[in-house]
Formats: C-alpha cells, structure tokens, sequence
C-alpha cells in the first residue's frame, strides 16, 4: 500500500517505537539513511541499524530482529519482491519500504495491512489494476446437488448435466483467457528494471515537512543528486533537480548572515557551474584528465593518437606541464582563477562540449571544497574497500556513512585516495580490454569478460566497483568502434567472483546510445536463462541484473541468453 502522507503515514507512527532499520549497500541508500538517523536522534526514537548487501542478508536480518522489533524500516531493498512470502512474518510485523527499485511488486502495492511504501505514486509507476491480476476465488464446483437429485427423471437429469458441463467449460474457458491476459500484462509491467525517485529524497522531503531539515542532511541529499545530474535529463529529473536547487537557495538564505560570522567550523551548500574532472581538486589536473570518464573518452586515451591529442590540448591551454601535473591545491593562484573558463574554451575546441556541467558543492571551512561526485565516490570506495584484511560489510558500511559527516573529513580524505586507485584501476583495465578486444559482440549484446590474474580484478569482485567499469567501458567502446551496430548494444561483463567457490559475478547494463531509456532487461533475462539452462546461478543482488554464476556453467548460460535475446 502507497502511504500518500508520510509523516502521518510513516514518521507519526513510529515516533513512539522501537525500529529496525534495514539498509542496502548503495549510496542512495547510505545519504537516506543518514537523513533519517537525524530525525530518529531528533525526537529520540530508539532504533538498530543493519546494513544489509542481498536478499540472504535481509532474510538472516529479519529473523535476528523479529522477535524485538514489530516496526521494519527498509531502505533501497524489498519493493521489487514479494516480501512477505519472502520473509514469512508474523501478521503483526509491519514493514515500511522507501525504495528506488523498480518496478515495485504488485502484492506489495496492494497488501493494505503489513506493507506501506513510501513511494511518490507520481512517478509513473505503471501498476496494473486489481481486477486485471488478481480474481477473487469462487466457488468452482458444479451444482452437483441438483445433478445429485434421484427424484427427478432421468431425461430431465441428463439434459441438466449437459447444461451444467457446458456452464464448466465455458467458465474454465474465460479463467484460460483471463490467466493468460494477466501474464502478458505482468510480463508487460515486471519486464524491466530502473529506478524512481531517490530514498534520500523521500527522507529528506519529510524533514522539511517536520521543519528539521539541516544542512548536514542537505549534504546527503546533495551527494545523492550526482547520479541525477549526470544522467540524460528526462522531465522527471529535471524536477528533482528544481526541487534540490529550491532547497539549497532556502538554506543558503537562512544562514548566510551566521555563516559570515562564523569561523573554519562552518559549513555552506552551493549550487553552481563547475568542471566534468573527476576529484580534480584532490588530486593533479592531469592525473584528473587521464582517469576521468568524460574526457578520457573523448580523448580516446588508450591510444598514440588520443595520447598525442591531450599533449595538444594541454598546449592550447597554456598551461606549464609543472602546473598541471602537481596537486591542483599547489597550483598557482592566478592559474585557478581562471582554470575553470581556460579549460571550457580549449575543450569545446576539441570536441568536449559538456565539461563544464551545473553540481553541487560543499564547503567546510575555508580550505574543504567537495563536489557531489568527489563525495560519490568518496564513499563508494569506502563502501568497497577491499584493503582492508577482514573485509567486513558492516565495518565498510559504518566507515561510508561516517564520512558524510562534516566532522569526519578524515575519513572523506581517506575515501577520496581509495576512490582515486578505483579510478587508476579502471581506466587501466578499460585500456586493456581495448587494446587486447576483449569486447565480443555476441549478436543481441556486447561480452566482456575479466580473466583470474587480471590487475585489480578482486576489486572488480565488487558490484558498484564492475557496473563503474561496465559504463565506463561501454561508453569508451562506443567512442572507438567504428562499428555502428555495436554502438545500440547492451553490455554484460563478468569478473571472477570467488576463486575457490568457482564463481564469477555478472553485471548486465543498457545501450549507450541516445535513444535508450535506461531500463535494463537484463534481471528478467538473466531469470529466464538460468531457468532454462539449470545453470547454477545466485539472485541474491537488490538490483536484478546483477548475479553469481558458476564459472563452469558461464558458456550455456551464455548461450541461452543469446537465444532468448535473439
């Protein structure tokens, strides 16, 4: 059920209760729950927090909590399923989902008692009607009394049971039809996969409603708009975006006369023009270029000819190879100030026509500046960190959240050199797959796979880690091939996944091209394929075109899917 009010829905419900807040291992879901750790200290409302990766670790959460908790607060997780037949619950548990995924499952959209969505039912949800997938169960049996009657006469009865197998046929004829027109219409709704409305949003929209909303919560759902900004902007996301500027400017009012008194404690939210350069202002200017999506390929860099057309972009900068390749912090002051108009002018010359895009920015003190990306990737590396000797989800988790806060930019330091070795990472392995055509086309879709022994292939075991290669190597394909078929592909990559269990993680993305509509098809098809094959496979990811499969069952599975996308 949709809960239209979500503070007398949500928020005024739980206000005096014990929650469990369970969360998914992304960074929507990290700023939402941030958010909503602040309303929850605000009016003290007790609750446990468990990050949760997959649906095992759901299910393994639910059953530790059940017995202490009737309220389940779930962030980025359990829409996309049936939850309840999942988790088997008893009838007193209530769930509250805010979550991204979609679609949403239709027995969650229409159980009016255990499940409440905090879901904008605005956003174009699609759900099929109630009378069109659901029938209510009738008594299915024939008047047998009447047939049973040993009064009547036997002509009589036999006349009446010719009628009453025609009535049988009839009605099993119209329950065919209506079951086979509800599996095209689930087909039709359940098909894809994509995303609504960001959870961060949501949270953050009901403490404006409760007045709470602070500048440390806008800092979450700043980072959050990143994957907004950067995506094509369809009128949906063109909303989102109005609706955080709105927010941002209100704040910026309201304390601009305090923060103009205060000393390097404070903390201000801008929205403004700024460049397409990856961690630029943490790191060199041409270390930034070189591992930056955007210009790397545009540049082609993989390449004697791209690496021949950066050295000319730099020269018609004017910039000294000195000032470039030192820590842009270092850099001479009079070259910053115009940094940012020298490298738009040079770089709408070269083709680049969007390096300058409009973001958000965080300053702390006088000295911490953070774009939403810096902070993205900050703490998707964090999220991640595969340096640390337990590799413990929980711990990487606690690590990620605590870096959004202003008074831990240590920790936001030491996520941003994490997030720089990821991004060194894939650029290397980009040029690699490039340079060596690891890219096959298998008919309906491109193929990439990462052999064992590949350079920082256990970072890519990771599934934020791979589906940032995947894009990153999607778009650079489409840069280089000549070839224009290629150009409209879906790509799915694997990587080893665990040596000694013999699997390899699988991640399916849509097309480059303009004309896509970013929804992945991949989860259904990867379900089907498996199905069909009895390939040994694990849906256990939030997001369905993610999975585990079984290293030797990769080429059947394969196979399949090729046939079934065909």
């Amino acid at each position: 059920m949709f809960i239209t009010d979500i503070k007398k829905g949500f928020y005024d419900v739980v206000v005096n209760q014990r929650v469990a807040l369970l969360v998914a291992a992304d960074i929507d879901a990290l700023c939402a729950c941030k958010i909503l750790q602040a309303l929850f200290h605000c009016d003290q409302i007790q609750y446990t927090l468990v990050p949760v990766k997959g649906w095992q670790d759901l299910s393994t959460a639910f059953l530790e909590h059940k017995e202490q908790f009737r309220y389940f607060v779930l962030i980025n997780c359990g829409a996309n399923v049936d939850l309840l037949e999942m988790l088997q619950p008893d009838s007193d548990s209530i769930f509250f989902i805010c979550d991204t995924h979609r679609p949403v499952d239709v027995i969650n959209v229409y159980n009016d008692t255990q499940i409440k969505l905090l879901i904008k039912e605005d956003d174009d949800l699609g759900v099929p009607a109630y009378d069109d997938i659901f029938q209510d169960e009738e008594n299915e049996e024939d008047s047998g009394n009447e047939s049973d009657e040993g009064s009547e006469p036997s002509g009589k009865r036999r006349r009446f049971d010719e009628g009453a197998v025609e009535r049988r046929i009839e009605r099993q004829r119209a329950k065919r039809e209506w079951e086979a027109r509800r599996r095209e219409i689930l087909f039709d709704y359940e098909q894809y996969e994509y995303h609504g409305t960001s959870a961060a949003m949501m949270f953050f929209e009901l403490a404006w409603v409760l007045t709470k909303d602070t500048k440390d919560m806008l800092c979450g759902f700043m980072i959050r708009s990143h994957k907004i900004l950067c995506s094509r902007l369809s009128m949906k996301y063109v909303s989102d975006i109005a609706t955080m500027q709105r927010h941002v400017s209100r704040h910026s009012h309201r304390n601009e006369d305090e923060e103009n008194s205060l000393s390097i404690d404070c903390m201000r939210i801008s929205f403004e023009y700024d460049l397409r350069l990856t961690l630029y202002q943490h790191w060199s200017l041409y270390e930034s270029i070189c591992n930056s999506c955007y210009t790397a390929c545009g540049f082609q860099l993989w390449t004697l000819k791209g690496q021949k057309k950066l050295r000319e972009f730099l020269a018609d900068m004017g910039l000294p190879l000195k000032q470039v390749k030192q820590k842009f912090k270092s850099m001479d002051i009079t070259i910053k100030e115009n940094l940012r108009d020298v490298i738009e002018e040079s770089s709408n010359k070269f083709g680049l026509k969007d390096v300058r895009i409009q973001t958000f920015a965080a300053h702390f003190g006088f000295q911490n500046r953070f774009l939403a990306s810096d902070m993205v990737h900050a703490a998707a590396a964090l999220l991640e960190n595969t340096e640390r000797e337990d590799n413990d989800t929980t711990d990487n988790f606690i690590t990620a959240l605590d870096s959004l806060s202003r008074s831990n930019l240590d920790r936001l330091t030491t996520g941003i050199g994490l997030a720089k070795k990821k991004l060194i990472a894939v650029q290397q392995t980009v040029a690699s797959c490039l340079c060596t055509n690891l890219i096959m086309s298998q008919g309906p879709f491109l193929y990439c796979h990462l052999m064992e022994g590949t350079p920082d292939v256990k970072l890519f075991s990771k599934p934020l880690a791979l589906t940032l290669l995947c894009k990153y190597l999607l778009k650079a394909f489409v840069a280089f091939t000549r070839n224009k078929r290629c150009k409209v592909l879906p790509l799915i990559m694997a990587a080893p996944k665990d040596v000694e269990k013999g699997t390899v993680i699988v991640v399916g993305i849509p097309p480059e091209s303009e004309t896509s509509d970013k929804k992945n098809f991949f989860g259904r098809a990867f379900e089907k394929a498996a199905e069909s094959t009895s390939s040994r496979t694990l849906h256990d990811h939030f997001d369905t075109s993610i999975i585990e499969l079984k290293t030797e069952d990769r080429s059947k599975f394969l196979d399949a899917l090729i046939t079934l996308l065909s």
